[in-house]
């Protein structure tokens, strides 16, 4: 049966389909879709075959778009998407993800919502901005936001997020409470570099067929778990910084994971050296290699935001990365030699790709 590869992409300037077939040598590009809004994260269900486009505007505020189609055709919904009176309004949506037939969305100021009927209607998960530390969350540079969305793959009790800056929570309640789980984060700007809360942890990944090996890109490193977050260890071990935002697992390989490190929270956050790379574990940190064959070597002052890069389903898998400079870069070979896809996007918040059937 024919594959394509769908890359679902976030920007500064609406949402793009961009598409290829199994081989992954040339691609399509579709958009600028949802015009007037920024989007910052998009996912696809292939069990229902629905699309979601989040993100917000400062003059309509927050928004989902819905569709059947790829985006050629949508609907706008934000029903249920609002605190109770007298709380702040929201600003925006951060995330958006899947699990066990629910969606639910991340947004700013920190919250979690879920829809149980594919994001036509919202209710807010309420536990989470009960949690005593609460009337302690501080806002990291971008705002306070939950970002990560991590739900467990066959628990539906179970879920993590992510926030900056205040760290990782884990429910095992579907969302009624929620611990704290920091132990062992770094977070190198406080008083107290490990705090209970406080850490600004930039993106959660899980493991392929390991839910409780998690691994973290943070704004002081890059931490991981074998325990569900309970105790987490630093696995930084090689890497040119400690800074940096997005994070990507193996589909099927538990032990491999992507990132893109910047060269530093105040030092412009771009690519050292002006040279781009993505690195590449397959020891869950212990030992990390560079990759930059096909990207920019030269004056390549490059910037990569937390939802920006995804892996495909296929063998080898692809790998892609956008950039804050409107470029998308893929690797059909795991990330080892990269092309570019498309160069002249507006700012990319997100990329999410995966592979349908034709």
């Amino acid at each position: 049966m024919t594959e394509r590869v769908v890359l679902l992409v976030g920007t500064r300037k609406g949402a793009f389909v961009i598409e290829s077939d199994a081989g992954r040598a040339s691609w399509q590009v579709r958009g600028p879709l949802c015009e007037g809004y920024p989007i910052h994260d998009m996912a696809h269900d292939p069990a229902t075959g629905r699309t979601w486009a989040v993100g917000g505007s400062p003059w309509y505020g927050a928004t989902v778009f819905r569709s059947n189609d790829l985006l050629e055709t949508w609907q706008q919904s934000s029903a249920g998407l609002a605190y109770a009176a007298g709380e702040d309004a929201l600003k925006s949506i951060w995330s958006v993800a899947v699990a066990d037939g629910q969606l639910y969305a991340g947004v700013e100021p920190a919250g979690l919502f879920r829809s149980g009927d594919g994001g036509e209607t919202w209710e807010h998960v309420k536990g989470l901005r009960d949690h005593p530390s609460r009337p302690e969350w501080q806002p990291g540079g971008g705002g306070l936001i939950l970002h990560t969305i991590v739900p467990h793959p066959s628990d539906r009790e179970r879920m993590w997020v992510g926030i900056s800056a205040v760290g990782t929570f884990e429910t095992r309640d579907a969302g009624a409470t929620w611990e704290t789980r920091n132990k062992g984060v770094r977070a190198g700007y406080m008083p107290d570099p490990y705090p209970e809360f406080g850490q600004c942890v930039h993106k959660i990944a899980m493991s392929a067929g390991q839910p409780d090996r998690l691994i973290q890109q943070n704004h002081s490193g890059v931490f991981r778990t074998a325990d569900g977050g309970a105790t987490w260890e630093d696995a930084n071990n090689g890497l040119p910084s400690t800074f940096g935002f997005p994070i990507a697992t193996h589909p099927r390989e538990p032990d491999t994971a992507w990132v893109v490190p910047l060269n530093g929270d105040d030092r412009g956050r771009y690519m050292p050296d002006g040279a781009a790379a993505v690195w590449r574990t397959k020891d869950l940190g212990d030992t990390w290699e560079r990759h930059g064959e096909g990207l920019p070597q030269k004056d390549a002052y490059l910037g990569v935001l937390r939802e920006a890069m995804s892996v495909d389903t296929l063998d080898p898998v692809g790998v892609y990365v956008g950039t804050s400079n409107g470029e998308l870069w893929a690797s059909a070979d795991e990330g080892a030699t990269w092309t570019d896809v498309a160069a002249h996007l507006p700012a990319i918040w997100s990329v999410d790709a995966f592979v349908l059937d034709a």
